[in-house]
């Protein structure tokens, strides 16, 4: 019987930034198996790992090595600059919680 951490449903997307690009990218993402590896991948190197399932759920439509689109600037955008007051010890405040997100224009 599987285990609960092989849920096939259970999706993970890394991000990758540089400051010298216009926009975070699609670094890898998957489901199942390769989701629980993309998450054990990130705490080997000491990366957070954010649970969002609304915005896995978007990111996920972007392609592989693809900046995120426009929509989805200030949800990333805020999380960065949490993790940033993080990894600094300046945050005292939780993860930001993101339960709606602007439509895309391909759906609006």
């Amino acid at each position: 019987m599987p285990l609960a951490t092989d849920d096939p449903r259970k999706t993970a997307v890394a991000l990758a930034y540089d400051q010298a690009e216009a926009a975070p990218r699609v670094l890898a993402k998957g489901r199942g198996l390769v989701a629980r590896q993309i998450i054990a991948r990130a705490h080997e190197h000491g990366v957070y790992v954010h649970e969002s399932a609304e915005l896995v759920s978007l990111l996920m439509q972007v392609d592989l090595d693809q900046h995120i689109p426009p929509h989805l600037y200030v949800a990333v955008a805020e999380l960065l600059a949490w993790l940033y007051q993080l990894e600094n010890g300046q945050s005292g405040s939780p993860a930001p919680v993101f339960k709606a997100f602007p439509a895309s224009p391909d759906t609006a």
